[in-house]
This record gives C-alpha cells, sequence and structure tokens, in this order.
C-alpha cells in the first residue's frame, strides 16, 4: 500500500484521530495521518464534547524533539488524549509515564539493572522455553486465536515470573491489563461505564499487590515485586500510591505492548508472504523482523505533553499550557524518514523508528520487548509451514494502543527441533 493512495482530499476530523470506533473498525488512522504530515503537521483540533483540546503531532522530527525535551514539554498533567469520560491516570495512579523530571529518574532506577541488555539476555533461556512451551501447545490446533493461544501466554507469563506471580493469577493479569488499556470496548466493560471499568480493574490490582507487598517484606524473594517493596528514596519507603502504580504501570506496560507487537508482525507476515518467506529462509532477519514489527504495529499510538512556555513547533505558536499529541504510529510512516513506509521490510536499514519512544521516557521494557519477540519469530521461522487469516482481525475499541482483541489463524507447525 503506498502512501499515495492514503491522502484525501481534507483535513481530517479529531474523530478521525482519536475516535476509538475508528480504531475498533480499521485500525489506525494512516489515511489521515497521511494528509495531516503533508499538509499540516502541527495542526489544532479545539475541544469538544468527548476530548480536550490538543496540537497533533504527525511528523518523525518533530515527535523526537518534544520528547527529548522534559523541560519544555513536560507530562503532567496529561498522559495522553482520553475521553473525558475516562478519568485521567494521573487522578488514582501516579507511575514512571505520568512523571516529570526529577521524579521519573529517581523511580525508573528502583528497577532498571531488571530491564538492561545483561539482566534480559540472563533471562532469555527462560523465555525460550516459555516460548517453545506454548508454541508446542498451540501448534496442536489448526485454526487458533493467536492472540488467546500465543502472544498473551507469552507476554503474561514473562511479566509475571519477573513480577514473582503465581501461575494461578496470571489470568487476573490479563483482565486488568485489558480493562485498564481500552475501558472503552464494550466487551471488558461487561455493562459497566468507562470510568467504572477502569477504577475496578485499578483497585483490584491495587489490592491484590498490596498483599503480595506485605507478604515479600516479611518474606522476600528474587524478583521485582520484592524489590520495589523493600526500595527506599530519601531513606524512606516508597509511598503507598507510587509503589502499587509501579506495578500497575508494569502489569499493564509489560503485557499489552508486547502482545500486540507479537500479533502484529505475525499478521504482516500473512499480508505480506515475500517477507514471511525472507525470514524462514535467512535466521539472520530475525533482528530486522523485530525491529520492521515494532515500527509497523507501533504498539502505543500516542502520549501528550504540556508546554511550560510559549514554544514555536514549525509554523505553529503553541502556548504555555496547551498539550501536544505525539502520534507515533504516524512517525513510523513519515516519507521523509522511511522509503516506501507502507511497505513492511524485514531487510529496512536503518530502521529509525519511534516504537519505544524516545528521550527520558523511552520504553524501559525496550530490550526484554525485543527478547520475547526474537524468541517467537526465531522459533516460529524454524517451525512454521504455513499461516493464513481465518477471520478478520477483531481490533480493541481504543486510539491508545493498537490493541488487537483476536486475531484468527489457520496454521501448520512442525515439532521444534532437537536441541
Amino acid at each position: 500500500m503506498s502512501a499515495a493512495t492514503q491522502l484525501t482530499s481534507q483535513a481530517p476530523s479529531m474523530n478521525d484521530i482519536v475516535g476509538p470506533e475508528r480504531y475498533r473498525d480499521v485500525g489506525y488512522p494512516h489515511e489521515a495521518w497521511t494528509w495531516l504530515r503533508n499538509n499540516e503537521p502541527v495542526r489544532w483540533y479545539d475541544k469538544t464534547a468527548q476530548y480536550e483540546p490538543f496540537w497533533a503531532i504527525t511528523k518523525h522530527a518533530d515527535i523526537v524533539d518534544i520528547g527529548k525535551n522534559p523541560t519544555d514539554f513536560i507530562i503532567a498533567p496529561r498522559l495522553a488524549v482520553f475521553n473525558v469520560e475516562q478519568p485521567p491516570p494521573e487522578d488514582a495512579a501516579r507511575h514512571l509515564l505520568n512523571m516529570d523530571p526529577p521524579d521519573h529518574a529517581r523511580f525508573r532506577q528502583l528497577t532498571s539493572k531488571w530491564f538492561t541488555p545483561r539482566t534480559v539476555k540472563v533471562w532469555e533461556p527462560k523465555v525460550q522455553q516459555i516460548t517453545r512451551g506454548i508454541l508446542d501447545t498451540a501448534a496442536q490446533k489448526r485454526e487458533l486465536d493467536f492472540v488467546a493461544d500465543v502472544s498473551a501466554p507469552i507476554t503474561i507469563a514473562v511479566i509475571a515470573l519477573m513480577l514473582g506471580v503465581p501461575d494461578k493469577d496470571w489470568p487476573l493479569l490479563y483482565r486488568w491489563t485489558n480493562e485498564t488499556i481500552a475501558p472503552e470496548e464494550p466487551e471488558f466493560q461487561r455493562g459497566r461505564s468507562i470510568t467504572e471499568t477502569s477504577e475496578t480493574a485499578r483497585n483490584e490490582l491495587f489490592q491484590y499487590f498490596a498483599a503480595l507487598v506485605a507478604e515479600r517484606r516479611a518474606n522476600p524473594k528474587d524478583d521485582i515485586v520484592s524489590v520495589v517493596a523493600n526500595s527506599q528514596l530519601d531513606g524512606q519507603p516508597l509511598p503507598v500510591r507510587e509503589l502499587l502504580s509501579y506495578y500497575f504501570l508494569l502489569v499493564v506496560a509489560g503485557n499489552e505492548t508486547t502482545r500486540n507487537a507479537m500479533t502484529g508482525g505475525v499478521q504482516q507476515l500473512i499480508d505480506f508472504p515475500d517477507q514471511q518467506a525472507k525470514l524462514i529462509a535467512r535466521a539472520d532477519l530475525v533482528e530486522g523482523m523485530i525491529e520492521e514489527t515494532v515500527r509497523w504495529v507501533t504498539p502505543v499510538n500516542q502520549f501528550t505533553r504540556t508546554a511550560t512556555r510559549d514554544m514555536q513547533v514549525r509554523d505553529k505558536l503553541v502556548k504555555r499550557g496547551e498539550a501536544v499529541c505525539l502520534f507515533y504510529a504516524s512517525g513510523n510512516r513519515d516519507e521523509e524518514v522511511f522509503a516506501n513506509p507502507f511497505q513492511f521490510d524485514i531487510e529496512r536499514n536503518p530502521n529509525n523508528h519511534i516504537g519505544f519512544g524516545r528521550g527520558e521516557h523511552v520504553c524501559l521494557g525496550a530490550h526484554l520487548a525485543r527478547l520475547e519477540l526474537r524468541c517467537l519469530f526465531a522459533q516460529l521461522r524454524e517451525r512454521l509451514v504455513s499461516i493464513e487469516r481465518a477471520k478478520p482481525v477483531e481490533r480493541m475499541n481504543s486510539s491508545f494502543v493498537g490493541g488487537v482483541k483476536r486475531a484468527w489463524v489457520r496454521w501448520e507447525v512442525k515439532d521444534a527441533p532437537r536441541a
């Protein structure tokens, strides 16, 4: 699909770029973003009954510049463009995503060593084992939901093991993640309002980890729950709100984003059979598959920043207190950065994507996400015989993440090679 075919004749409406129903029905609004990048890369969207106003930022360079400037563009008081019915996450949860300097760095440092390349490398045999076991089970089916049978079980197992959550409770993490990320989704609401859905999930998660914290303070283990529970800042234990919010973020971010990257990457192997053939033929293209998947899928679509002073962004004056919405998925299709941006190309080099963000808030778990993707794609290339889409993809009712609820595939997978 070429960028030219994505052009429209008029400026997209606010609902075109943040309306959750659009994301549910079609996916990311690349047609709208292409128009904005080519005609008005910094565009003001005024307040509506559903959304507070914001500047839409759709070019790669501007997203990077703003992300690397935490002084002039801060997180507070707005994390992302959410429906006004959805209470802002920062009202009850305070974690790395909605912290500004200097707190952000201080809290990030508490667990940063768990996500370094060296530490993540130690986890590789375990992640390989988890992935192999899940693929062995899924391979017994000829038709399956890739989300429920492959990507979700892998990502939940990995983050739960790192946290120290017993396996009997892993389904809770899956449910809380869905209800937190997409409370607009009717299936996750189960008759509740957006507010009730998100608040109930967060409160249940807080209660669960409060009990786990008490246990780990009495009997610490070699897991992240113990690390955070027993950490101190300025000689004092973490405040309760920040403590529980830390687990909240790790559960949601450690599960949802990588799950959607895995699912999206496999969908592209279906849509681009030439790339599937290349991957199967060449083990050296696994790394390219990882990076192109993150570019193409861009699991987190948007975050906002708020200007601390009047700032010129291209030809527009962003005034102090106004929000800018960074559309990472748009930046990852920027024609000035990526040749043939609408071509899925696992040999793309360079691949200067912003799928993990940039600047101070670059994804803490990027190395872990790459490991999980590496294990899956490396094993799939050895075992995949055939794969096709069995039913249309079912997407989440959310403009915050590129969420996929179900991805039915029909496939044939060989037995794992002997060690």
